[in-house]
């Protein structure tokens, strides 16, 4: 798919880790409605699949 996308491996599994965000995650970037803590730079980082490690990284710092 990368090479299709001509895009570096790398970043596509970045950009794929993104489906796994919890569902609320996902609504309130949607909606516009970010915690501060919660940039693009850090949703790229690798993250737990764990919707409440999640929140815990994400939203509870």
């Amino acid at each position: 798919m990368a090479a299709a996308k001509q895009i570096e491996r790398g970043y596509l599994g970045s950009l794929l880790r993104l489906t796994l965000l919890a569902p609320d995650l996902v609504e309130a970037i949607l909606d516009g409605r970010l915690p501060e803590q919660m940039t693009l730079l850090r949703l790229m980082e690798p993250l737990s699949v764990a919707w409440d490690k999640q929140h815990t990284a994400l939203v509870r710092q």
